[in-house]
């Protein structure tokens, strides 16, 4: 029985991933394409499972790595398959052909999209949105753990992922219910636009963000 599933086997399936190991969890990793599952499963290495996402996933807490219009696709095909779990979505409906607005309508966010396909006992929660993959795998950006944004509606769903985000070496900071993912998302595609602007050429997709005082 796993801890965490995740969904997809990209970059951020793969820091996500090594974080959950780096906290002590038990990791399947599913996704369309059994071969390409397999092979991120073999990297990671003891303890963790993996299947293709015609299977149920079988962690509690079932974190969505894969685009927007995809992670709807993969909620609705599972349906009920998700009841009583928590759901974590760290999406950013990024418009990619322009990349200069987001997709979802404003006054929603895709975490409440995602949110409204789910079955009702499913508890969707945002986090790892404004985190990049290659600071994930280390888990820190500049020597300092990186922080974690967190918005849900779910208190225990919120705490769940907050206790694996601090096992996983980072800080949790819940900012409020699943609406404020508007703002994470809104923030996250400004962030990225500067990630891809040459005139910070430094940035290189490997920055972390921090609350400080």
């Amino acid at each position: 029985m796993s801890d965490i599933t995740i969904i997809g086997n990209g970059n951020m399936a793969r820091g996500i991933a090594t974080r959950a190991l780096a906290a002590g969890k038990q990791v399947e990793i599913l996704g369309q394409d059994a071969s390409k599952a397999q092979a991120l499963a073999n990297e990671l290495g003891a303890g963790v499972s993996y299947g293709t996402t015609a299977t149920a996933p079988q962690g509690s807490i079932v974190v969505l790595a894969v685009p927007f219009d995809a992670a709807k696709s993969v909620v609705t095909a599972y349906g009920e398959q998700l009841a009583g779990k928590t759901v974590v979505d760290i999406t950013n409906p990024v418009n990619f052909e322009t990349f200069d607005s987001l997709v979802v309508e404003p006054g929603s966010s895709a975490a409440e999209e995602i949110a409204a396909l789910a079955p009702a006992s499913a508890n969707v929660v945002k986090a790892f949105n404004t985190t990049f993959a290659g600071t994930l795998v280390a888990g820190e950006s500049a020597g300092k753990p990186l922080d974690v944004f967190i918005a849900g509606d779910n208190q225990d769903a919120t705490k769940a992922v907050s206790s694996f985000v601090s096992a996983a070496g980072m800080r949790p900071l819940v900012v409020g219910p699943l609406k404020r993912s508007r703002e994470l998302e809104g923030f996250q595609f400004v962030l990225m636009t500067m990630q891809a602007n040459p005139e910070f050429a430094d940035f290189n997709w490997d920055t972390g963000l921090a609350v400080t005082k």
